[in-house]
Order: structure tokens, then sequence, then C-alpha cells
């Protein structure tokens, strides 16, 4: 798209005149990991309210786009109105992804190690089932369990109850976007090294997900790695990604993204991108009724919300503001790809706006920074092992003789 000159310059031109967003000072690691978590946060309260419809829904429910916190859909009538009831989304309430993210955190934070799918089991389930916990939607205090989805609660059923092996549990439960929604802290854990990031999502993920659904675990662990890279840049972090996704998640995210190229404001990228991603969802054109073979497990497809949150990413040129509202506008899953989003950007070191961040923190009644600063605690300790780790190997490598050794 050529842009108008006569027109006020957009986020993506202002940060193209100014340089990468990667060069400014909001660079190290614990502005880029608090950037992730928080910008993470704000883009799943943001998306709350709007999830499930679609944009032209959206535009005629608030009298046009988003631009922030607004109240749920439903008004006063949130408790009883379906198909929403009883949760009240909106007003700046996070949903079940950050209540995940945060969990994650807690596991990270007691094993202080990366992590696999028996942290799951041995962690993160009895946390789910056991802990009360300030559960915004709710407003009350409860055990999150109660507030998760039928894909997260798969969790509780197939390891507390079923005993699964830990590493297959995900197998037969629905395929969506449940694991990817909160892999953002094993990609800040492995921070500038998107591999690793991606392999150990995989098998953390293996607890909850299969197939595609378990793939963009992997895929978003290991942009959220690429994007707290030095230097690192919207293009990058989807060149990273592409180069470890496989089958129709790859597929999905570069026909996404090739779409997103040509656009530099998400209201005119809205629905070629929903094109692009369409071959590749199995939900279909309503959302809310999916079509009978939706959610099955292929290597055909992919869940809509990655591929959709790296293009908003790529048509916002990595700024905050521009990459989450145009994923909140985006509509359908649209709280957990602005949640995606949202931790790609901040992870770039893209500012989130602190009006949006207090407010979220204020109304989830949550302090948005403390994980941030447990798990990068925690991250500067597993670097200082795996170091140590990879020394110890040398070592042993070189006593071998290495590629030196003969018969």
């Amino acid at each position: 798209m050529t842009p108008n000159k006569s027109h006020a310059p957009t986020d993506r031109e202002l940060i193209h005149k100014t340089g990468p967003i990667s060069e400014t000072p909001f660079a190290c690691l614990d502005e880029r990991v608090t950037g992730a978590l928080v910008g993470a946060a704000v883009g799943d309260a943001l998306g709350g309210p709007v999830e499930g419809y679609s944009p032209d829904q959206i535009t005629e429910r608030h009298g046009g786009r988003i631009h922030g916190v607004v109240g749920p859909w439903h008004g006063d009538a949130w408790r009883t109105a379906r198909p929403i009831a009883p949760y009240h989304k909106g007003d700046g309430h996070v949903t079940d992804d950050t209540l995940m993210t945060h969990a994650l955190i807690r596991v990270y934070a007691r094993v202080r190690d990366h992590l696999d799918a028996y942290a799951v089991a041995d962690h993160l389930v009895p946390d789910l089932m056991t802990n009360p916990r300030w559960i915004p939607e709710l407003e009350a205090e409860a055990l999150p369990l109660h507030r998760l989805f039928l894909a997260e609660k798969w969790l509780v059923a197939r390891l507390a109850h079923g005993h699964a092996d830990p590493r297959e549990a995900g197998v037969g439960n629905i395929v969506n976007c449940g694991a990817a929604m909160y892999m953002a802290p094993v990609g800040l854990v492995n921070a500038a090294h998107p591999a690793a990031a991606y392999a150990e999502a995989l098998d953390l993920a293996g607890a909850h997900q299969s197939s595609y659904g378990r793939e963009a675990a992997g895929v978003l662990a290991a942009a959220v790695a690429a994007a707290a890279t030095p230097g690192a840049t919207p293009d990058s972090v989807v060149t990273a990604a592409l180069a470890l996704a496989k089958d129709g998640t790859r597929e999905a995210i570069e026909k996404v993204c090739e779409v997103a190229v040509r656009y530099q404001d998400f209201e005119s990228a809205l629905r070629p991108l929903r094109a692009a991603v369409a071959p590749y969802d199995t939900v279909g054109p309503d959302y809310r009724a999916p079509s009978l073979g939706a959610r099955r497990p292929s290597r055909l497809h992919a869940i809509e919300e990655l591929p959709v949150a790296l293009g908003m990413v790529l048509v916002s040129g990595g700024d905050f503001r521009h990459a989450v509202l145009g994923a909140v506008n985006y509509g359908r899953d649209c709280d957990s790809i602005a949640t995606m989003a949202g931790a790609v950007a901040g992870a770039l070191g893209s500012p989130v706006p602190q009006e949006w961040a207090k407010a979220v923190a204020e109304a989830s009644r949550l302090d948005l920074r403390a994980p941030a600063r447990t798990l990068t605690e925690v991250t500067r300790e597993i670097f200082a092992a795996d170091v140590r780790r990879r020394r110890a190997h040398e070592r042993a490598f070189t006593a071998l003789g290495g590629s030196a050794c003969s018969d």
C-alpha cells in the first residue's frame, strides 16, 4: 500500500523514520521481560470484552474501532448475558490468558530451571487446583481451575485424575491456542535463543496440546525469544519463527505475513489478514459456531491467533499500541491474539502505554510487574546454570578428543 503523503504519519511510518524499536534505551533484559509480560496482560484485557465478535460487530457495538479499555459487551448484564456469563469481561479485567501466564511464572520460580511436561504435572496443575487466587473476571477469590476453559481443564482431567504420561497428555484435547497463549515466559527464559525456546515450549506444551496447537506454543515462544534479541525487528522475529515452524503453522504464518507487509494501518489490514489465514483455520467463519471439523489434529492447519498476531506486529512496524489495537479490533479470539501481539511487541522494546497498564492493573487488582521481576531473576539464574552445563560439556568433549579422536 502506498502511503498518502498528505495524511498524518502512522505509527509505523514514524517508527521507520526514527529507526528500529530495539535501538531505543528500552532494551535491557529487565525491561524486555517487563514489556512482554505487562504487554501481554494489557492486550488480553483490551481484547477480552470483544472476544468472539467480528470487526463489523465491534464497530457497531462501540460506535467505531476500539482505542483502549472498554466495558462489557452486555454492560451491567454481564453476570447473566450469554454466551459470556458469569465472567466480567471488560473494564480492564485480564482473562485466563494472563492467569495461566502468571501460573507458569510461579512454576519457574519454584523449579528455577528449564521446564518440561513433568513440571506441568508436578507444579502447574497442583497450583491451579489448590491455591485460591484473585480472579478479576469473577470479582472474587477462587481456584484458578474454576475460571479455565474446558481445553485448559483438560490438564487437570488428564494429569491429576487420569495419570496420563505428561509428555502425551495433550493428545485428545481440542486443538486450540490454549497452550500458546501462556508461552511467552518460555521465550523470555530463553531470550535471544529462539531454537531453545521452541524446544522447551514443545516439551512443556505436550502436557496440554497436540498437533498445531502444540506447534503454535513452540513458535510463539520462539518469536518472543527472537524479539528479545538485541537489534531485533518485526521482520527478524518472523524470519526466526518461519525457520522453526512446521507444516500448516509455517504456511499460515508465511501467507499472513506476506499480506501484512503490504499494509501500514490495521484498519485496512483486518479483512486481508483474515482472508489469508482462513484456509488454515478450522473454526470457520462463525467463531461462536465452529465447523464439525474444527480443532482436530492436522498437519495442514494452524491456529488462527499466532499468524494474525505476528501479522499485526508487522503491520504496526513493531509499535505496541498499533499492534495490540489491530489485534483487538480483529475480533474472533482477539484476547489471545492481542496477548501474543502484546508479548512480541513488548519484547521488541516498544513501550506499553502507561495509561493502559495502570488501568488494567487497578481494574484487575494485580501487580503486573511483580511476575516480571520474578521471571527476570529466574532467567538470570537459568542462564548461569546453562553456562556451567555448557562448560562442563565442553571439558568432557575436549577430554574425549572431540572430532580429532581416532581408532
